[in-house]
C-alpha cells in the first residue's frame, strides 16, 4: 500500500509541473501569436500606404509566407533499385508502369498518415512529416509508412504481379529541423532543405537494400512502438559519428497477430496518447481566442486543471490507457462549448468533440463514449459509469482545495456579469447549500478533496457572518 500511495504522489508532481509547463508554454505562445498579429497588421497598413500612393501590391503575400520553419519533421529518402537489373528481352514500358503503379501506392500511403510528398526523380522518393502541419506523432507515422513501402514491394513479388524480381527498397529517415519553402500558389507544394534532409539522403545511400535505416534521433522518438537493431554509425560532418537502427517491425505487442506490420488498438490508443499533445494545444488555442471574456471561471486554465486531474484520478483508479485517453478528450471538449453559447454548454461541447476527432482517427464509438462523459458533468451531476464519475469529480475538484474561495468568488463574478446571481452574500448561501449536498463519486477524490471541502462550509459561513 506505501509503493502505491508513493506512486501515486509521483504521478501527482509529474502533473503539477505538466500543468504548470503547459500553462506557461501556452502564455507565452500566445505573447507570440500578439505579436506576430501586431506585425501583420503593421506590414498590411505599410502595404495600404503603398496602395493608396498607385504601388501594385501582390496583397497574397501578406497571408502567404513563401519559407517556413519546422523544429521537428522526419524526412524519408527511399530509392526503388531495380534499373540496373532490367535486361534485355524484358518489356520495359510494362516495367516502366510498374514503377508508376509503386509510387503512385507509395502516394496513397503518405495520405493515410498525414505525410507530405515532397518530390520524385526517377526511382528517388522524398516525403516528410511534421510539414505543412506541425505535429508531435510524424516520426511514428513516417516510420510505419517505410514499413507498408517495403510490404507492398513484397507483396508485389509474391503475389507474382512482377515477372521478374526487379525492384528492391533502400530508406534513411531521419527527425530535425528543416525549412520549407513553398511554391507554386495555385496548387501549392514544399522543397526542404537544412541537415536533416541532407542525413537522410546520406542515410539512404549508405544502407543496404531491403532495410529501413533511421538516425538515433528518430530511433528515440518510435523506440516505443517498433522493434530495431543497431546498424552502426554514420560520419557526418562537423557532428562527429550518427548512430543509425535498422526498423524490423512494430513491436509484437503493437501489431495484429504480432506479425510486425499492421498497427492493433493498443498501438492506436498508444498513438493517440500522443497525439493528444497536438490536440490539447490545437483547442487549447481555440479556447483562448473565442472564449467570452467574462468567463473568469470556465477559462482555459480550468480546462487545463480538469485535463490533469481526470488523469489523476484516473490512474488512482485503476483506469486503463484506452480509457485514460477517453478521460482527457472529454475533460479538454467539456467546457470548449462555451464558445459558442453558455446555457447547454455540455451539447455544444459535444457537437465540437464530434467535428474535431474524427479528423484524428477516433472512432465513432470512442466519441460517443466522450460526448456521454462530458454530457455527466451537467448539473446536477449524475454519473453513471467510473469515467463519468471521474470527470465530474475533476470538474468540481476545487470544492476540496486550498484556494477554494478565490476560485469560487471567479465564478461569482463570472455568473454577476450575466445577470445570472444576485449579491455576494446570496451567493455564499448558495454555495454553503451546495457543498453541503454535494458528495465526490470516487473514492480517491473522497480521500483527497472530502475533508478539506467540509472546512469550506465553516470558511463561507464566516464571509457571510461579516456581510
Amino acid at each position: 500500500m506505501g509503493q502505491q500511495n508513493e506512486e501515486l504522489l509521483k504521478r501527482i508532481a509529474k502533473l503539477v509541473k505538466q500543468n504548470q509547463e503547459l500553462i506557461e508554454h501556452h502564455e507565452r505562445l500566445t505573447k507570440d501569436n500578439d505579436k506576430l498579429q501586431a506585425k501583420i497588421e503593421n506590414f498590411k497598413a505599410i502595404l495600404a500606404d503603398m496602395k493608396d500612393k498607385g504601388a501594385k501590391i501582390d496583397e497574397s503575400i501578406i497571408d502567404r509566407p513563401r519559407s517556413l520553419k519546422f523544429n521537428m519533421a522526419t524526412v524519408l529518402f527511399a530509392n526503388i533499385h531495380g534499373f540496373s537489373r532490367i535486361e534485355d528481352g524484358m518489356d520495359s514500358e510494362k516495367l516502366m508502369d510498374e514503377l508508376d503503379q509503386v509510387l503512385w501506392q507509395f502516394d496513397e500511403l503518405l495520405k493515410t498518415y498525414n505525410i507530405h510528398k515532397i518530390k520524385t526523380i526517377g526511382d528517388s522518393y522524398m516525403c516528410a512529416g511534421g510539414i505543412p502541419v506541425k505535429n508531435i506523432t510524424n516520426p511514428v507515422q513516417v516510420v510505419l509508412a517505410a514499413l507498408l513501402m517495403q510490404q507492398y514491394l513484397n507483396d508485389l513479388e509474391d503475389t507474382g504481379k512482377s515477372g521478374e524480381h526487379i525492384w528492391e527498397l533502400k530508406i534513411g529517415i531521419h527527425t530535425g529541423p528543416v525549412t520549407a519553402d513553398m511554391v507554386g500558389r495555385r496548387k501549392v507544394s514544399y522543397d526542404i532543405k537544412g541537415d536533416t534532409v541532407n542525413i537522410a539522403s546520406r542515410m539512404e545511400s549508405s544502407g543496404e537494400t531491403g532495410k529501413i535505416l533511421i538516425s538515433v534521433m528518430t530511433y528515440e522518438l518510435v523506440k516505443e512502438f517498433f522493434l530495431c537493431d543497431y546498424y552502426g554509425k554514420l560520419p557526418v560532418k562537423y557532428k562527429g559519428d550518427l548512430e543509425m537502427f535498422e526498423v524490423k517491425g512494430l513491436k509484437p505487442e503493437f501489431s495484429e497477430n504480432g506479425e510486425g506490420l499492421v498497427p492493433n488498438e493498443m498501438f492506436g490508443t498508444k498513438f493517440k496518447l500522443i497525439q493528444f499533445t497536438d490536440l490539447q494545444e490545437m483547442i487549447l488555442d481555440k479556447l483562448e481566442k473565442e472564449l467570452p471574456k467574462f468567463l473568469y471561471y470556465h477559462n482555459v486554465k480550468h480546462t487545463v486543471d480538469v485535463v490533469t486531474e481526470v488523469e489523476l484520478i484516473g490512474w488512482a483508479e485503476g483506469c486503463t490507457d484506452h480509457e485514460i485517453l477517453l478521460l482527457k478528450t472529454a475533460g479538454l471538449f467539456h467546457d470548449a462549448g462555451h464558445t459558442i453559447g453558455y446555457d447547454g454548454h455540455e451539447k455544444l461541447g459535444c457537437d465540437m468533440a464530434r467535428d474535431f476527432l474524427a479528423k484524428y482517427g477516433y472512432t465513432y464509438d470512442q466519441i460517443d463514449e466522450i460526448c456521454k462523459i462530458i454530457m455527466a458533468t451537467q448539473m446536477p451531476p449524475t454519473p453513471e459509469t467510473l469515467l463519468q464519475r471521474i470527470i465530474c469529480d475533476s470538474d468540481l475538484d476545487y470544492l476540496g482545495r486550498s484556494d477554494m474561495i478565490p476560485v469560487s468568488n471567479t465564478l461569482y463574478k463570472e455568473l454577476k456579469e450575466q445577470n445570472k446571481i444576485g449579491t455576494f452574500n446570496d451567493w455564499n448561501k448558495l454555495q454553503i447549500k451546495f457543498i453541503s449536498v454535494h458528495q465526490y463519486f470516487t473514492e480517491t477524490a473522497r480521500s483527497l478533496r472530502e475533508v478539506n471541502k467540509q472546512k469550506q462550509i465553516e470558511r463561507i459561513k464566516k464571509l457571510i457572518e461579516d456581510e
